[in-house]
């Protein structure tokens, strides 16, 4: 089992194309393989374009109801599109996925808490989430049938709701939960 995950740097311009060659290559040969990515600058971006300043404490956004539309827009949207897209083109077989796709990622809202760096206050990050675990059947599933499952870097909670997760931590967990 092979976890791949994916910055937002490089899913911008030609850089995704050797990188979906190589998980392409990899699915061919039989390998179980799934990839995370964020989007971080991307979503900067966005924000930006459209008069939201970013929020960041200790290197961490700060996640209210308009960048959690950015990124749910930017992540979840054209770029989990534009990644399975070249890994389409590569010869794979992904499946775009998120936490409100069955819970693909499940999250609870992370609560208040003190940041190395931010002072001695919690910080609540608002609409962020940690990771409770994976929809792993549904992994399961199309792992064994060849397909590479495509996760934003999105947790659904049990009541519905999307929350904003770091890609790292996402790839990190998953790594664990399936064996990588």
């Amino acid at each position: 089992m092979i976890v791949v995950k994916v910055g937002g740097e490089i899913l911008e311009g030609d850089a995704v194309r050797p990188l979906a060659a190589d998980v392409a290559a990899l699915a061919a040969r039989g390998e179980r393989i799934a990839v995370v990515h964020g989007g971080g600058p991307q979503a900067t971006a966005m924000q930006k374009r459209l008069g939201i300043e970013p929020n960041v404490v200790a290197g961490r956004r700060i996640t209210d109801a308009a960048t959690l539309d950015v990124i749910k827009t930017v992540v979840a949207g054209r770029l989990n599109i534009d990644l399975c897209g070249a890994l389409l083109a590569a010869g794979a077989q992904p499946v775009g996925l998120h936490g409100a796709s069955s819970r693909a990622v499940a999250a609870e809202r992370r609560p208040p808490t003190v940041v190395s760096g931010a002072g001695p206050d919690p910080v609540d990050f608002g609409l962020v989430g940690d990771v409770t675990g994976f929809n792993e059947p549904l992994l399961a599933l199309l792992l064994d049938a060849g397909f590479v499952p495509v996760l934003a870097c999105l947790g659904g909670d049990a009541h519905g709701g999307v929350l904003n997760i770091n890609a790292d931590i996402v790839a990190n967990q998953l790594a664990g939960a399936l064996g990588a």
